[in-house]
């Protein structure tokens, strides 16, 4: 049989899935054989990226859907969504009425997998360590409002902020807060390899093949005290090498459990047949695409060009030739079921015109046609990527007035080279760390930016992202979101382009995959069950 299961949210906070008639459910058997999910996301260790599992170095969703399941957070984005809640506290909250002094008390009892006691020092010594490393590209800057991080006793952290910051606790829910084991993890050095240590859901092994994970086990950990309800003994996760190959898996029996990324032709293909064994679900996504620029690049230094380029583009025409329904256009970066969400750039440019972006060329005294390459990678996002960027090169080429190349890269390869400052305009994806604007906009235009962007603008560092963090009730926040983005759409250091649903692929007797990812995509391998084949 073939089921969906469909969230269309209205605003983020009220996210709740509602699920079909079978299946779906936490109700799954704890135990059984293990349950193994594909996935596309590679996991390598290289020469640039050596410790690719360290939460004070990984950035990404792939890596982060493995820290989520072995190391534990002080509080959690809860299932259904809405606020955050504690997890390995048991109770957190502001102190003060000015958003500057948070604290924490942890859970009696609480250890590591390896029978150690977690203690308040442990949770100090974790984000010490993070923010001491500061590893380039990494997910440092969601530390950045704190100024000191306090100790009483065994169990209660006390964090002084420096500016009022009422996204905080989604911060402390992320993998760059979780905490480690000193015994484990070296003060001032990042932890290399694949192996990884906390007192989450599971402990993880991996069979590594050419400095790779080809298969990362994880295993209930007997010693996990938090909220969370694990809903089986074990799940094996298998990297494929691209869609085609974990659909095949899926079809063969090989996984039971398909999740990111599978290719728009899978998806439509799963939701037209009803005559198998297999089930979507589909749900809610924050996920977004978008171009970034290296500013002080010489083919894209004059705003002109990155303007001119933001007025060409056609996301209408690139989402249904790419992505169908399984997308819509963007014109912010901030998504558009997020509170705080303002259509800037069609606000600023309306429809793709050519002759409003050759007006705009002439203007900057800009010699046509501008040649430029358009970087992508080839195996992060899914085999879309390409595709999408020959509509892309297409569009500009066909005004006349660029001469765009484009060029594509292995992931491993990709990250390394953007962070050298080795590519002019490149595509990337953002899965949020948690759902708020905030963490749309902070990440790629705060001086900690993780892209390490040379763009800076004073008003959005200073004073507009400080406004907005104040406010506790983030509609409030709005005015100084709205202000952001219109800035954004004016000096286009980044240009948005869609935002996208996500899925989950399932054989039928497998419970549970309603919540398999959250909005954020997180991968909550726990909601996995065995249950009975309708």
């Amino acid at each position: 049989m073939n089921r969906k299961t469909l969230v269309l949210p209205a605003v983020v906070g009220l996210l709740a899935p509602v699920l079909a008639a079978c299946g779906g459910s936490d109700s799954g058997s704890g135990g059984g054989s293990a349950i193994v999910v594909g996935t596309t996301d590679t996991f390598a260790a290289t020469k640039d990226a050596p410790a690719p599992l360290d939460p004070a170095y990984a950035y990404d969703v792939g890596s982060w859907n493995i820290l989520r399941q072995t190391v534990q957070t002080l509080m959690i984005q809860p299932k259904g969504e809405g606020d955050p809640v504690p997890e390995a506290a048991e109770k957190c909250g502001f102190t003060d009425s000015g958003n500057e002094r948070y604290a924490c008390t942890l859970r009696d009892g609480l250890k590591f997998s390896n029978g150690d006691k977690v203690t308040a020092a442990d949770v100090k010594y974790s984000i010490d360590r993070a923010r001491a490393i500061n590893a380039e590209g990494g997910p440092v800057g969601l530390l950045s409002t704190i100024d000191t991080v306090e100790v009483k006793g065994d169990r209660d952290v006390i964090f002084h902020l420096k500016t009022a910051d009422a996204t905080f606790p989604y911060k402390l829910s992320t993998p760059v807060a979780g905490i480690v084991n000193p015994d484990d993890y070296e003060k001032n050095k990042l932890r290399d390899g694949f192996d990884v240590d906390g007192s989450g859901p599971y402990t993880m092994s991996a069979e590594v093949k050419d400095d790779a994970i080809v298969k990362a086990t994880f295993t209930k950990n007997p010693n996990y005290k938090g909220t969370l309800k694990v809903n089986n003994s074990k799940v094996e996760m298998v990297s494929y090498k691209d869609a085609a190959a974990m659909g095949t898996a899926l079809d063969k029996g090989d996984i039971d459990v398909m999740t990111r990324t599978m290719s728009p032709e899978q998806i439509q293909k799963l939701s037209e047949d009803s005559n198998n064994n297999e089930d979507l679900v589909e749900m809610s996504g924050l996920e977004i695409r978008y171009l970034a620029f290296n500013t002080d690049a010489p083919t894209v230094k004059n705003k002109a060009v990155r303007q001119a380029m933001a007025q060409l583009i056609n996301r209408g025409e690139l989402v249904s030739k790419v992505y169908g329904t399984q997308a819509e256009p963007l014109y912010s970066l901030v998504p558009a079921s997020i509170t705080g969400h303002s259509n800037s750039f069609f606000n600023k440019y309306g429809d793709p015109s050519v002759a409003k972006a050759k007006a705009l060329l002439t203007k900057a005294n800009i010699t046509t046609p501008v040649k430029l390459t358009l970087h992508y990678t080839t195996d992060h996002y899914g085999s879309a990527t390409a595709k999408e960027f020959k509509i892309l090169q297409k569009q500009l080429n066909d005004s006349g007035l660029f001469d765009v190349s484009i060029e594509g890269a292995l992931w491993k390869d990709f990250v390394p080279a953007e962070r050298k400052g080795e590519y002019d305009v490149w595509g990337m994806g953002w899965f949020p760390d948690f759902p708020d604007a905030d963490n749309y906009l902070a990440p790629f235009l705060d001086k900690d930016n993780f892209l390490k962007s040379p763009y800076r603008n004073s008003s959005i560092i200073n004073t507009l992202i400080p406004e907005s963090r104040r406010e506790a009730d983030r509609i409030a926040a709005s005015g100084s979101l709205t202000s952001i983005q219109d800035i954004v759409a004016d000096d286009v250091p980044l240009l948005p382009l869609w935002q996208g649903k996500q899925y989950v692929a399932a054989r039928d007797d497998v419970t549970g995959t309603a919540y398999a990812l959250n909005s954020s995509s997180t991968l909550q391998l726990w909601e996995l069950g065995r249950g009975v084949s309708d």
